[in-house]
């Protein structure tokens, strides 16, 4: 898989950008603050239709663009997949709320091949994983990130998930509407039952498949991780559920997976421990629920365990630890990401080179080599080996325009 063409008009400091990109590796050189990780973001963002940095799309938007009438934002890639192409467009466009209304709103409006769609549709079409700095936070950082992670990175290899998350989410917020309600007064269990209903339907899909997620992941990362630390750590992904199944929820899980895949059957064994457990556990605590005007079990409570020889890196990990552990996730997700697409993934190195040791960078070349397409950003060449800078394209950034570099 890679990205053929990509168009950038009024995307953060890049007013225009029709660029041609070739197979392998990229390398985009340029001092901080002159549109590397930018490019980085919108190729991200075509991927799974948000961006990775930030929750408001009004901060996509080049602020040059803003004292046009009616300011937008317009990305744009061809991807070949195998032997097809296809294009992803995403808008962001400025519109005002009425004829007779100064405000104005932001409104996204996704194109698959010329043809409006759904944003869900286009996740998932471009596979891309992105490497940051700030990939330490997956670790050290709060259990959202974490379930953040674990969303994006499923969506990217089963289509539903995106879906059953949405409809998830928008249940929820019905449900604690009603809990908060309810809160002193005469309560009446029965008005709960509906949405009950619906939020054990979504969210019991959506913990089988983290669940799932994490047994695939888990087999790529015990292979990865000891590479990583001289064999001297063994690294263990566990995901730490609020909805119990109890003592053999490793054995159900296992059972429910007939395919070898990530993607378990949603009426399968798995699923239905799943959904009998949650049904169950949400009505023991339905008193504390209308206490608290809150729902407190489910997948948006749940979170992701590192441990390391069996200690969780999540709280005792150093810094370098916690470096090392989200470095074998990414590897191990561009793994996933390949067996479950059949092709690979396009790869996404934000400076990330200069904080890895000879160790880490020898492993990190061994994914490099195998994708079809890997775009690195740098403030500095002489990083690179030789024979690195050999098989790269090397282009420079200033001030969101791009140019070939003949002679890195």
């Amino acid at each position: 898989m890679r990205v053929l063409h990509l168009g950038l008009t009024n995307f953060r400091n890049y007013a225009r950008l029709e660029l041609d990109l070739p197979a392998g590796i990229i390398l985009l050189q340029g001092d901080n603050a002159q549109g590397k990780t930018n490019l980085l973001e919108a190729i991200h963002i075509l991927s799974r239709v948000r961006s990775p940095r930030t929750k408001s799309d009004r901060e996509l938007v080049s602020w040059l663009a803003l004292d046009d009438d009616l300011p937008f934002a317009r990305l744009v890639a061809r991807v070949l997949r195998g032997e097809d192409t296809s294009q992803i467009e995403l808008s962001l466009l400025y519109s005002r709320r009425s004829l007779d209304s100064d405000t104005s709103v932001l409104r996204r409006h996704v194109r698959i091949d010329g043809v409006d769609k759904p944003a869900r549709d286009a996740v998932g079409l471009l596979n891309a994983v992105l490497f940051l700095p700030e990939d330490i936070d997956l670790v050290s950082g709060s259990p959202n990130l974490r379930r953040r992670y674990l969303n994006d990175a499923i969506s990217q290899v089963d289509p539903r998930y995106r879906r059953e998350l949405q409809q998830f989410n928008r249940v929820l917020g019905q449900r604690n509407y009603l809990l908060k309600s309810l809160r002193g007064t005469r309560r009446d269990p029965d008005q709960l039952t509906f949405w009950d209903r619906q939020l054990v339907d979504h969210g019991a899909y959506l913990v089988t498949q983290r669940q799932a997620a994490i047994l695939q992941l888990n087999k790529h990362v015990q292979r990865i991780h000891p590479r990583l630390t001289g064999n001297s750590e063994l690294l263990q992904l566990e995901y730490a559920s609020s909805v119990s199944l109890g003592d053999h929820a490793g054995s159900i899980l296992e059972a429910g997976l007939t395919d070898g895949h990530n993607v378990a059957p949603p009426s399968g064994f798995a699923y239905h421990a799943t959904s009998d457990a949650y049904s169950a556990q949400l009505q023991e605590l339905q008193e504390q629920e209308l206490e608290r005007g809150v729902s407190l079990l489910g997948p948006h409570r749940d979170d992701l365990r590192f441990l390391a020889n069996g200690v969780d890196m999540n709280v005792y990990g150093s810094r370098g630890q916690q470096r090392t552990t989200a470095l074998s996730l990414k590897l191990a997700e561009v793994e996933w990401n390949a067996e479950e697409k059949h092709d690979q993934p396009i790869l996404l190195l934000d400076d990330v080179m200069s904080e890895l040791d000879a160790a880490h960078r020898a492993c990190l070349a061994d994914t490099i080599d195998k994708a079809q397409q890997v775009i690195v950003t740098t403030t500095d060449l002489a990083q690179y080996s030789p024979s690195f800078l050999e098989r790269a394209t090397p282009w420079l950034v200033q001030a969101g325009r791009i140019e070939l570099l003949s002679s890195p």
